[in-house]
């Protein structure tokens, strides 16, 4: 089995013989061993791209707004970089929309580095499959399959508003379970605390 180390040297490597500038292959290196670390077909999909680079072209998608469509296919490492790069700007959309992008997956890494960013869980869709990419510390998905995934008629992305999973009761109620672990101070209490006892001689 290959290690994450040796996939990241080897995609960066690749990434620049195929035209890429070196800090975008330094990107992808970082990408792909990212989706290999969830179990995604990161390499896979990365290897199919570059061999489909000799023979057809791919949109730049450098500036991303609300809606985004284009009738050449958008290049998804380009279009990951602009996101970003732009992210400061994006975090307050309430619905981003790409139509037509090749090897989403390819994509994905970049919305999860993004998560981690702006401290925001990102709702992604990618055609019917749906992934959520937590801070970039997990991604919860229904697609899992070990399979190339080669066009994306639609991608949508949204940012979701932190909340808790629970209400203030419970809070409440918890905390107040935990008081049962409180110590009543006592004078013989401070006599035996860390630091008691101790003189300052300087």
């Amino acid at each position: 089995m290959r290690s994450l180390s040796e996939i990241d040297t080897i995609v960066k490597r690749a990434s620049k013989g195929v035209g890429y500038s070196w800090g975008i292959a330094e990107e992808v290196g970082k990408n792909i061993k990212l989706l290999e670390t969830y179990g995604l077909s990161g390499l896979k999909n990365l290897n199919d791209y570059f061999n489909s680079l000799k023979s057809k072209k791919f949109q730049h998608l450098t500036h991303i707004s609300t809606e985004n469509q284009s009738k050449i296919p958008y290049c998804p490492i380009i279009a990951g970089t602009s996101f970003l790069d732009q992210i400061d700007e994006l975090k307050d959309l309430v619905n981003i929309k790409i139509e037509n992008m090749s090897y989403p997956i390819l994509f994905l890494p970049f919305l999860s580095r993004a998560s981690e960013i702006v401290g925001k869980k990102i709702s992604l869709k990618i055609d019917e499959k749906i992934f959520l990419l937590n801070f970039n510390q997990n991604i919860y998905s229904n697609y899992f399959a070990n399979e190339i995934l080669k066009h994306a008629d639609l991608i949508q992305i949204s940012f979701i508003k932190n909340s808790n999973t629970f209400d203030q009761n419970e809070w409440d109620n918890l905390y107040k379970l935990s008081t049962n672990t409180f110590v009543e101070e006592t004078d013989e209490l401070k006599k035996s605390a860390a630091g008691a006892g101790l003189t300052d001689n300087d």
